[in-house]
């Protein structure tokens, strides 16, 4: 591949494929065995250790870091797939480890897949077509997340759970391992089971984001008053909404659960929030 050197930036190892037309930026390392497509843009300091595959018409940013076998903007697993140019945009400092696949998006949706900055995808695990991530997300081992699927930012998704095609998870929302999601998961709660249920709030993960105390035991309240309390879900939300009115926190909280078109996720009642054991 010696002839294509002098149309990149980066560093290229002998054995790797690079199409004519890709773009690699300055200091990025392409391994041994790579393959990447022809519509590829890669950005600057990124390091591909080994049979990495980048097709399709994909963009990565800067200081990422892909590890081998993973796969990245293939064709998608969805039968209606004709072909057309959609699209995968990866940001920057993300870790994508062996194994992870990633795919572009469809003509049933908006013909593109993001991933922000900062995430961990481990082992093995995939995000199908469509579907969005934002930044500092941890995708454990095995995770399979289907097409059309939101992760806001902060989500903890624990080994071997799955997400449902067109579901969305909050801002700091967690999901033990072998959870299986197939309900929106509000903000900063927790879920857990076959089919998943809400079992408190992600106690841990607000305090290591910054949350004070104050907000965190609000929280805690509002959890309570709206998920394991009695009365019609729907008038407990309206009076939630009116007593904390100016709680920017709640404001998120609240209108993710009154935008939600899958519906939420039920609550296990009379549990001890597995924070706190």
């Amino acid at each position: 591949m010696k002839q294509f050197f002098s149309e990149h930036l980066g560093e290229l190892h002998p054995t790797a494929i690079v199409y004519p037309g890709a773009k690699i930026g300055a200091g990025s390392r392409i391994g041994p065995y790579c393959v990447i497509g022809p519509k590829v843009v890669i950005g600057e300091r990124n390091i591909l250790a080994s049979h990495v595959v980048i097709d399709g018409v994909t963009e990565i940013g800067s200081d990422n870091q892909i590890f081998p076998f993973a796969s990245l903007g293939t064709r998608p697993q969805d039968l209606k797939f004709r072909g057309e140019e959609s699209r995968l945009v990866i940001g920057n400092q993300n870790l994508i480890r062996e194994y992870v696949t990633i795919q572009p998006g469809t003509l049933g949706a908006k013909m593109l897949t993001i991933v922000g900055n900062q995430n961990l995808f481990m082992v093995n695990s995939h995000l199908g077509h469509d579907s969005q991530v934002g930044d500092r997300n941890i995708i454990a081992n095995g995770v399979a997340i289907a097409g059309h699927v939101t992760i806001s930012n902060g989500v903890i998704l624990g080994g071997l759970s799955a997400v449902h095609q067109h579901v969305r998870l909050g801002d700091f929302a967690f999901a033990g391992g072998g959870a299986m999601i197939v309900n929106d998961v509000p903000p900063f709660c927790m879920v857990n089971g076959d089919r998943a249920r809400l079992v408190g709030i992600n106690v841990v993960g607000l305090s290591r984001n910054g949350f004070s105390t104050d907000e965190i035991r609000e929280i805690k309240e509002v959890y309570r008053k709206l998920f394991i309390a009695d009365g019609v879900f729907k008038e407990r939300l309206a009076e939630l909404e009116r007593q904390f009115a100016e709680h920017p926190r709640l404001k998120e909280f609240f209108a993710f659960i009154k935008s939600s078109e899958r519906g939420i996720v039920g609550a296990t009642r009379n549990l001890p929030n597995l924070t706190e054991l």
